[in-house]
This record gives structure tokens, C-alpha cells and sequence, in this order.
């Protein structure tokens, strides 16, 4: 399978895929820490850069499969969420044209959930409508990253497409037989994997949500999961605890997302004060580590970790690979999403 990457990040899309083979043709990115990451890793394969601009029209190459997960910020509940008016939100429709254009055989796009209620849905149906006229049969379906082995609860939408209208290929892809005979999971597996991943609140100390939702202190925290060892603090990072005070609990990586590795003008780690330092409670809290955030993600250690302006990948920052890695995809899903179309191509192929 040939593909081709727009919207690219880090390309959890290529971690996934490489082990089925497939081959990537083209990456479109335009950040320039994302983009030094691809270089890194895929240094044969080129970056168009904006998948707008006549450069990405002119030298996008046919490809089997078009994969992109459009900038989300429009359709997220911690945006603004004006949809397809905005400029990111947009991106989308330009997905649709460059579909349009390219007709690959596949395409595979990603979103927040949220994109379903955006201008009472009217967002989503333009999107779907869309597809639907240029020729693709269609499916879409909600997957949680904490289903395929992630410890973190990450809810996206992604809308499968195969040539042809009349077909039923991208369902086949999305839903498991069972899925689409009217069967469903029992409720008792759901629960005990749901109980084995929520972490327990913490009762002391200033209260341990930021955002006053009920529903996420109650059900969306996340741990890494082991529990850590002590972690030894930098002097002034501590809130006015002394290290003695930190190494002598156990310290719990969580963050007060309902997403847990989202990232914007806050990213405050649980129970945090105002200026991001940690708290001195009997059960101490910190930052996920950039490395922490990649397994959360189902990333190889370290897969953001490059030279970066002129400095050895050793002194390479936090704050880029942060970014990065909230902005991208969750590998396991994208791999069995990949090995899904791989049967079903298979399949249609022999």
C-alpha cells in the first residue's frame, strides 16, 4: 500500500503501518518542529508542506491511501468551536478536494468527536456529504485509545472511505462482524477495564480538579500504569516542599485533562497551582515526562526526541515534543485501522 500524509505531525500513521509494509509516498507539514521529526525518521520521503499551496497540487504523487487528521481545534469543546467558518476547520473541506482530486482508493481522516455536534452537525454532514458525491462509500465510527491498549482515554472520530459508492468496504473496515449483526460487548468487561484504568482522587491537599467538571473527576483521570518512583525535585519547583517531603510518597503521573495529553494555553498537571508547580500532599503529583506522553500514545521512546536547532537530540525541549505528541494520533488505533483495510484489501484483491 502506497500512501500519502497530509496535516502529518509525527506521523503516527507511518509508526503504525510500517510493520504492515506499507509504504509512505509523501508527508504534508508545515510546524517546523513536526517537520524536523519526519526528516529525522524519514529522511527519503518528502515533506510537500502546506496542503494548500500549488507546490502540494503539483508534486503529490498517486497514492493508494490519503490518511490526515485536520487541525481539531474548531470542533473541540476547549476551542472555540467555529467549525468549518474557521480557517483550521476549513482544512477539512480541503481534505475533501484533495480526495477529489487524487481519488485514491482509501482514505482514513481523524477528528475530536466533538466534530459531530459542531453547528448542530451540519459540519460533519457537509464533510460526509461531500465524500459521499465525489464517489467513496463511507463509514464513521468513535474508537477510544484505552481500547487498544493505551492507558489514556483519548475519543476520536475517524471516517473511513473506499472507492466505489455502492460498497460496503469501509464499514467492513470500521465494524466488526458482530458489530454490524446488532451485537455489542458485555457491560462487565467494559467496567473492569474502565475500573483497572481510573485513577483514585486525591483527597487532601487543594482541590484536585481545575475544571469543576464532576463527570471528569469522576470518570476521566488517567494513570500511567505503574506507579513511579520518587521523583528528586528542583529546588523552587516544589511549591515550598523540600525534597525530603517529595521522595518520602510515591508520585502518580496524571494529568487533569479529560484529555490527557491535550495541550493549550494551560496545561496544568493535576491538583497544580496557578504557576504549574508541584503540590506537597501525601500522595505527590508531577508532570507527565515527554517520554511518558509518547507511550501514552503508543509511540516508540523517545520518536520526538531529535536534534533540534542546532543541539544534539540529548538537549532537545520539552515544550515542542509536548506539543507534538497531543497533536498526533494514537499508534494503536491507526494500526488496527491499518490492519483492517490490509484484510480487507487482501480480500477484494485475491
Amino acid at each position: 500500500m502506497r500512501y500519502g500524509s497530509v496535516c502529518s505531525g509525527v506521523e503516527a500513521a507511518s509508526l503504525a503501518w510500517e510493520p504492515l509494509g506499507w509504504q509512505p509516498q509523501w508527508f504534508s507539514e508545515i510546524d517546523k518542529f513536526p517537520s524536523a521529526v519526519l526528516q529525522h525518521h524519514w529522511p527519503d520521503v518528502p515533506n510537500l508542506g502546506d496542503m494548500t499551496s500549488n507546490e502540494f497540487r503539483s508534486n503529490a504523487t498517486p497514492v493508494d491511501l490519503i490518511v490526515g487528521g485536520t487541525p481539531c481545534q474548531s470542533f473541540s469543546v476547549a476551542g472555540f468551536r467555529k467549525g468549518l467558518d474557521d480557517q483550521n476547520g476549513n482544512l477539512a473541506l480541503e481534505f475533501c478536494r484533495i480526495i477529489d482530486r487524487a481519488t485514491p482508493r482509501w482514505f482514513v481522516w481523524e477528528n475530536v468527536a466533538g466534530v459531530l455536534s459542531s453547528n448542530g452537525g451540519r459540519d460533519f454532514g457537509s464533510i460526509v456529504g461531500a465524500m459521499a458525491e465525489i464517489g467513496y462509500n463511507i463509514a464513521w465510527r468513535i474508537l477510544d485509545a484505552q481500547h487498544f491498549g493505551t492507558p489514556q482515554r483519548r475519543r476520536r472520530i475517524f471516517l473511513v472511505g473506499h472507492i466505489g459508492a455502492d460498497g460496503r468496504e469501509a464499514a467492513a473496515v470500521l465494524f466488526e462482524q458482530h458489530s454490524l449483526q446488532g451485537y455489542s460487548a458485555p457491560s462487565e468487561n467494559t467496567q473492569q477495564a474502565k475500573t483497572e484504568t481510573v485513577a483514585p482522587a486525591v483527597t487532601s491537599g487543594p482541590p484536585f480538579s481545575r475544571t469543576g467538571n464532576k463527570r471528569i473527576e469522576a470518570d476521566a483521570l488517567i494513570v500511567v500504569a505503574e506507579t513511579v518512583g520518587p521523583l528528586t525535585a528542583r529546588k523552587g519547583r516544589n511549591a515550598g516542599a523540600s525534597n525530603d517531603d517529595i521522595t518520602a510518597n510515591h508520585l502518580i503521573c496524571v494529568n487533569a485533562r479529560e484529555d490527557p495529553i491535550f495541550l493549550s494555553g494551560k496545561d496544568l498537571p493535576l491538583g497544580a497551582l496557578d504557576r504549574g508547580h508541584a503540590i506537597a500532599t501525601p500522595m505527590q503529583v508531577r508532570r507527565l515526562t515527554p517520554r511518558e506522553c509518547e507511550r501514552l500514545q503508543g509511540m516508540p521512546d523517545d520518536h520526538t526526541q531529535i536534534p533540534w536547532r542546532n543541539k544534539p537530540a540529548e538537549e532537545c525541549p520539552d515544550t515542542p515534543r509536548y506539543k507534538a505528541i497531543g497533536n498526533s494520533m494514537a499508534v494503536p488505533v491507526m494500526r488496527w485501522i491499518g490492519q483492517r483495510i490490509n484484510l480487507l484489501d487482501t480480500i477484494y484483491n485475491e
